[in-house]
């Protein structure tokens, strides 16, 4: 189990299905190279904010400018913002993963 209490073998599954940023599509960087931009480095996200949610359809990876412009918004609440405007997200443009959250 990771720091964030999402066990191992889902984390793989999670790591496999996400290899680009849930919301905004960019490819992530391995790792924060030379001090750059943090922007396409993944990181855990509840889709529904709730810690207690821990399953393959609620978590997943998106990049840090995504998370930290969604936070603790609701999902239908974070599409409307000027940030999705902005970066041309979408209910239709998300992961499948995430559309689901959209039903």
């Amino acid at each position: 189990m990771n720091s964030w209490g999402i066990p191992l073998d889902m984390e793989t599954a999670i790591r496999e299905r996400d290899q680009a940023c849930v919301y905004c599509g960019i490819a992530f960087l391995k790792a924060d190279a030379n001090g750059g931009s943090r922007k396409r480095v993944a990181t855990w996200e509840h889709i529904e904010n709730d810690a207690r949610i821990v399953t393959l359809e609620n978590i997943a990876l998106c990049c840090n400018s995504c998370n930290a412009s969604k936070g603790a918004k609701e999902l239908v609440v974070w599409l409307a913002s000027d940030y999705c405007q902005r970066e041309s997200i979408s209910g239709d443009s998300v992961a499948s993963v995430v559309q689901a959250h959209l039903v």
